[in-house]
């Protein structure tokens, strides 16, 4: 014990920002004028608080075992300085390769995990927590992904609202195609689509909350004969009338290594020729690794986002393509989406005698941690954003200025940034 506690006392005097560990006896360790405290309950954390264990720390707050007094900001500051070393890198054991059987064991285990019913449990698990609670600090919309900050002054709402309209833009939606939204979340995207360029917009997902809420919007904005949701898994949407555009907003994370070229075939076929695709979702920071090392990816699956995985763009792209759809533009939102979770943290934050009267207590300690935790992760480039549009070529060469182009994306972004939409 006076070994691991000498230890941590000299890793606490290193840190920037002062904090102390409070024992379950009431010995203090640490920094005497301590802007964070560590409240242990039991002598096991003092272990992983020294080795930088910080997902496993922050398991121990979840489930009871230490409290946390001071904000998260300054927190999630002392964490990254307490982590040391690059977490895309100590998940896999450095820069080496990925060894032949591991990378077997990922895909296997990848394959075992995004089945059907999995697939439908794990999206419950986090999407169907409450409606309220994510009203608590997610804009009036619901958008539960990157905001897009084309000016740095602009609100979270009017942030999400200028990133549904550069998704639109990026699609060149147009009055009367068929649009499909995998992944529809709480219908921001596909009733902006709808209202706003006049589409005929599909939505499915896996959240019977989500279903029920949106179903809802349709009915009370009259739209019940130009947008339709389902309760539905990609994998089980008919091909017989393909679709002008797909958007898939926050969802390919879900889809895992293993199915991801099933994941882009079944979307080439769900594309009319010529057909756009804006695939975008969060993306690993590091090459090979698919979590985060320091026990941060653990806690992720634990407690918030069981199934997920993270790719790196490159891979993605390099799938996407054997799927025979063809990369257009590729766009990183990563600080847009460290900008975006620090919005959502200090709206959980500024609410969390209402927040404990929705959800337990065991859910908003886990996101707490996981909302401050990820944006820190995104300032950090330990995790990326990345907006891919890709088209399924029609086979057939233009006689515009630009011959070949085989989708009407023209090949340039200046259309992207016209005044051609809502702003």
């Amino acid at each position: 014990m006076v070994s691991i506690t000498s230890l941590l006392e000299r890793k606490l005097l290193a840190l920037q920002i002062p904090l102390a560990v409070e024992l379950p006896a009431g010995e203090r360790v640490g920094a005497s004028d301590a802007r964070v405290t560590l409240k242990l309950r039991d002598l096991s954390s003092l272990a992983c608080i020294a080795a930088g264990q910080v997902g496993r720390v922050a398991e121990d707050h979840v489930e009871g075992r230490l409290e946390v007094i001071g904000s998260m900001r300054e927190l999630m500051e002392i964490a990254a300085q307490m982590i040391g070393a690059d977490p895309t890198q100590a998940a896999h054991g450095g820069g080496a390769p990925v060894r032949w059987w591991r990378a077997l064991i990922r895909t296997n285990r990848s394959r075992v995990r995004h089945q059907l019913r999995m697939d439908a449990e794990q999206i419950a698990f986090h999407y169907d927590v409450s409606d309220d609670f994510y009203a608590l600090w997610l804009d009036p919309r619901r958008i539960y992904s990157c905001a897009y900050f084309r000016d740095t002054d602009m609100t979270l709402a009017q942030a999400q609202e200028a990133k549904l309209d550069h998704v639109c833009k990026k699609l060149m939606l147009r009055e009367g195609e068929r649009f499909l939204d995998i992944g529809a979340g709480w219908g921001g995207l596909l009733l902006w689509a709808a209202e706003n360029y006049g589409v005929q917009a599909h939505g499915i997902t896996l959240s019977k909350n989500q279903h029920a809420h949106v179903s809802r919007l349709i009915e009370e904005k009259g739209l019940a004969g130009r947008v339709k949701i389902e309760l539905r898994d990609y994998r089980e949407l008919p091909e017989d009338e393909p679709y002008d555009r797909v958007a898939s907003i926050g969802m390919f994370e879900h889809v895992g290594r293993a199915n991801l070229r099933n994941y882009f075939d079944k979307i080439w076929r769900l594309l009319k020729p010529g057909g756009l695709l804006m695939n975008h979702g969060i993306t690993s920071g590091g090459t090979r690794n698919d979590q985060l090392g320091a026990g941060m990816g653990n806690f992720i699956e634990r407690y918030i986002f069981p199934g997920g995985e993270l790719l790196h763009a490159s891979h993605v792209l390099k799938v996407m393509s054997e799927a025979r759809l063809e990369p257009l533009d590729v766009e990183n939102l990563r600080p847009h989406y460290a900008k975006t979770l620090w919005a959502w943290s200090d709206g959980l934050e500024s609410q969390l005698d209402r927040a404990r009267q929705i959800a337990t207590d065991r859910v908003v300690r886990a996101y707490r941690l996981y909302l401050a935790g990820s944006a820190m992760s995104f300032e950090r480039g330990w995790i990326s954003l990345h907006q891919m549009l890709a088209s399924r070529p029609s086979g057939e060469l233009n006689d515009g200025p630009i011959t070949g182009a085989q989708s009407p994306f023209p090949f340039n972004r200046s259309y992207i940034y016209k005044d051609t939409g809502p702003p």
